[in-house]
């Protein structure tokens, strides 16, 4: 009698089972769990993303609002929460009231706003997630999630462990299931209770439909049983699921999967009834339950969702209204050709948008650009001495390329305390005689006097200073599967993509910079979220210094010359990093330069010192332990100590209040105070007639802005389910996330000290290009496609001949007049800054 035949043979018969499983497929309920379930990576490669990616091919409003029904999410804010919104006019009557008008018309327009602003609604009903599950509650007062999930996650977390523990989980090498197979045969002490469950956790024939049989019993119920009961731990489940799509993504691999984790769990249910109430315990289906509403069945549309939505729009387009209108009254042609002190490349992060401005305005005559910060070079990265391969390109794309590191000099900073020798019995207790009272002292000094130390993640510690980089491909031999370096054919195509792409291909001054970005913090388990999304969670600094070393290659100038991109002799690309959290500038191969581009690098320092004094004078206004009536330098120094400082949950707020995307030339917004909200891609539709090097800055812009966009939206409406909640509570578990206390779930999104500032609007993404040009590139991809046809996040398009607005909706571009005519212009922008901590309006600089 084989296994399967002995186990159905053994367990009680389940009256009015059918023995023909064709309704139930666990492949296909796999697959769909693993659409719905977060997927945040692990916290090394922490990239901002959907939160709900699953629902991305319904329309946006369609889409979250059958989020809320399944699921019970909190999709935007409360009819209350608008309404406030409306009384402090942060919400627009104007742009209510047309936005009623088109939508229901005329003559329902003022009932329809009564509705928005004093109509009462009774309560929304309880999500439909959980209610099947919640049936062994009323039935046996049985709590299955605190019996299961304190040994389930401890086991998982011990599994897929990536240096934490003390002591490596046994049997590690094997699949999960297997490993905990394995322990349950060579322990003395079992992991359950039950003789049913130890014998059938070495039965490798039991399936989940088997064990389903046992718990529910009716076959139409368990696709929903499994739903239920994998939301009721998401986070734990969601990060099996991206481990086993991308086991990459782990430094120590483990081979894991979502099968594996349901397989345990069901029998972990299963052992904890047996425990409870022996065998005779009855399956679901076999007790008097009401039917649970199918989990999927189609949501039906209510007027207080309609409602919500309604306010929804009218939030977003009063602030998007207000940077239209400083768009129309600031665009103009650049001036003519002159000659430009430099050039700077930064990424289009958000971030980036104040210091830019700060240095136009400190030397009007430097020019600077953004693109994405992995810089047109993709590949995977070793540091000397690194083990590992770091990811430095957008996480849809693989690199087929390696850089190496070499020559790197010098060590970083140790330390003995985060040694695992003071874990231990006998050295434990030797080194907190000796070293625990020093360690007290150290600690209470870093209240006082925070500094660098070895507990600071740098993302200048990412690679030397002053190593060298194996850019160029001088050997067929691959090193697993990749080419190390690139060819000069590659490297060609790589400058040339990135400087037409950004419309940088003629009056290069003597200096162009390209400046990556990265963080520094301590304390901060969302680390890597304050690095490059564009590199996979990781600092640009490498890509700078390759894209440099690229384009300082006479090879490749002449290659390019050819190609109409002249690039002077005199001209030098240099690389460096901006710490987005302590507002510095670090240059790389600065021993490069001519003599007289290392006097005009000289003088440009002083100016970036200067610029990067007054943004760190900017950010300060929204951190409440900083005076920004001090003069810039001042409050530079408190930044830069703030940064370090153990105590600090917010070394800073990073992506927070973004709201649009700019893709165009400068002259856009070159004199709009945009309050750090926007990704500013640079773009020239002169130099791109079909649309191609458009093409591919949307496909990169939609899912890295849009990600970024929707996980702080989600994240600040639904702090508890779709965000992490307050991260104080915070514990890392085995490096791959974060729970609340030591055996929590998986805490997936952002906690609300990234998101306590942040206006939950969609993104806007406004591109300089006629409407036909823009319609086809964004019809290029199917994925690309669905971001704008199904608007989870807004388009508008400004014809460059006509100046005339065009927003994309149902399929087509429609003109679009902005409502607000006049646009506020401020001179004093250091006192405006300290005038307030909310989001400013769209104001024009004088």
């Amino acid at each position: 009698m084989n296994g399967q035949a002995a186990f159905l043979e053994n367990e009680p018969k389940i009256p009015g089972t059918r023995t023909a499983r064709s309704t139930f497929s666990e492949s296909a309920v796999l697959q769909e769990l693993t659409q719905y379930l977060p997927a945040q990576a692990p916290l090394k490669d922490f990239v901002h993303h959907n939160t709900l990616h699953g629902y991305q091919h319904q329309p946006f409003t369609q889409a979250i609002q059958r989020a809320a029904e399944l699921f019970g999410y909190r999709v935007s804010f409360s009819l209350e929460e608008f309404r406030d919104l409306f009384a402090a006019k942060r919400i627009s009557e104007t742009v209510l009231d047309a936005l009623l008008t088109d939508r229901k018309g005329v003559f329902e327009q003022p009932i329809w706003k009564g509705k928005l602003l004093t109509k009462v609604y009774p309560p929304l009903a309880s999500p439909r997630i959980g209610r099947l599950r919640e049936e062994w509650k009323h039935h046996y007062h049985l709590d299955l999630d605190a019996l299961v999930h304190p040994i389930l996650f401890r086991l998982l977390c011990s599994f897929l462990d990536q240096g934490i523990a003390l002591s490596a989980f046994p049997y590690r090498h094997l699949d999960f299931f297997a490993a905990i197979q394995a322990l349950e045969r060579s322990s003395r002490v079992s992991l359950f209770r039950s003789d049913r469950a130890r014998r059938l956790i070495q039965t490798d024939s039991c399936s989940i439909t088997d064990l389903l049989a046992l718990l529910v019993g009716q076959e139409s119920l368990y696709k929903q049983y499994l739903f239920d009961q994998q939301f009721a731990h998401p986070g734990w489940s969601g990060m099996v699921a991206v481990i086993d799509a991308a086991p990459q993504t782990l430094l120590d691999p483990r081979r894991i999967s979502l099968q594996e984790l349901i397989r345990l769990e069901l029998l972990l249910e299963i052992d904890a009834l047996d425990a409870q109430f022996g065998t005779h315990w009855k399956s679901l289906s076999q007790l008097r339950i009401a039917r649970p509403v199918d989990l999927f069945a189609p949501v039906a549309p209510s007027e207080r969702r309609e409602v919500l939505s309604l306010w929804q729009q009218a939030y977003e387009w009063s602030y998007y209204d207000q940077v239209l209108a400083g768009i129309g009254v600031t665009i103009q042609e650049p001036a003519g050709p002159a000659p430009k002190s430099f050039q700077a490349l930064f990424c289009l992060d958000d971030r980036e948008c104040s210091l830019r401005r700060y240095l136009e305005t400190l030397d009007t005559g430097c020019q600077t650009f953004g693109t994405p910060g992995f810089f047109n070079v993709e590949f995977f990265f070793q540091p000397q001495g690194g083990r590992f391969y770091t990811k430095l390109c957008p996480p849809p794309v693989t690199p087929r390329y390696l850089i190496k590191e070499l020559d790197a000099s010098g060590h970083y900073q140790t330390s003995i305390h985060f040694r695992k020798a003071t874990q231990t019995l006998l050295r434990g207790f030797l080194l907190t005689q000796t070293l625990g009272f020093w360690s007290a002292f150290r600690l209470l000094l870093t209240v006082f006097r925070p500094g660098v130390s070895p507990a600071m993640a740098s993302s200048n510690r990412h690679m030397h200073q002053a190593s060298h980089l194996t850019v160029e491909n001088t050997s067929f031999v691959k090193e697993d599967g990749l080419q190390v370096g690139f060819t000069i054919d590659e490297m060609v195509q790589r400058v040339e993509g990135l400087l037409t792409g950004i419309g940088l291909v003629a009056e290069f001054a003597p200096i162009v910079y390209v400046i990556g970005h990265g963080a520094s913090s301590v304390n901060n388990p969302y680390y890597a979220a304050y690095d490059c999304g564009a590199c996979a969670g990781h600092p640009g600094s490498v890509n700078a210094r390759v894209i440099c070393q690229m384009a300082n290659d006479p090879r490749v100038r002449d290659r390019l010359r050819a190609k109409g991109v002249a690039i002077p002799a005199e001209t030098q690309f240099l690389g460096g990093l901006h710490d987005t959290t302590r507002d510095d500038i670090s240059f790389y191969d600065e021993a490069l330069l001519s003599p007289a581009n290392t006097v005009r690098h000289q003088q440009h320092q002083a100016l970036f010192e200067r610029a990067l004094d007054q943004n760190a004078q900017e950010r300060s206004r929204r951190f409440e332990s900083i005076d920004s009536r001090l003069s810039a330098a001042t409050i530079h120094a408190k930044i830069r100590r703030r940064s370090v400082s153990l105590f600090e949950p917010r070394p800073e707020l990073n992506h927070a209040t973004n709201a649009v995307c700019l893709i165009g030339r400068r002259a856009l917004s070159k004199n709009l105070f945009l309050d750090r909200r926007s990704f500013l891609n640079s773009y020239d539709y002169r130099l791109d007639p079909l649309g191609h090097y458009l093409t591919r800055i949307i496909q990169a812009a939609a899912p890295v802005c849009g990600g970024i966009n929707l996980e702080y939206l989600f994240s600040r409406v639904d702090t508890q389910k779709l965000g992490a909640g307050s991260k104080l509570p915070h514990n890392v578990m085995g490096l791959l996330g974060v729970a609340n206390g030591f055996d929590g779930d998986l805490r997936a999104g952002l906690p609300t000290q990234m998101t306590e500032a942040h206006d939950p609007l969609r993104l806007l993404m406004v591109i300089e290009q006629t409407p036909e040009v823009v319609l086809a590139a964004i019809q290029r991809s199917p994925q690309t496609y669905e971001w704008f046809a199904n608007e989870w996040i807004h388009l508008v398009v400004i014809d460059p001949h006509t100046q005339a607005f065009s927003v994309f909706n149902a399929g087509r571009f429609n003109p679009y007049q902005p409502r607000q005519k006049t646009v506020e212009i401020i001179s004093d922008l250091p006192g405006l800054m300290a005038t307030d901590q909310e989001n400013f309006p769209v104001y024009l600089l004088s």
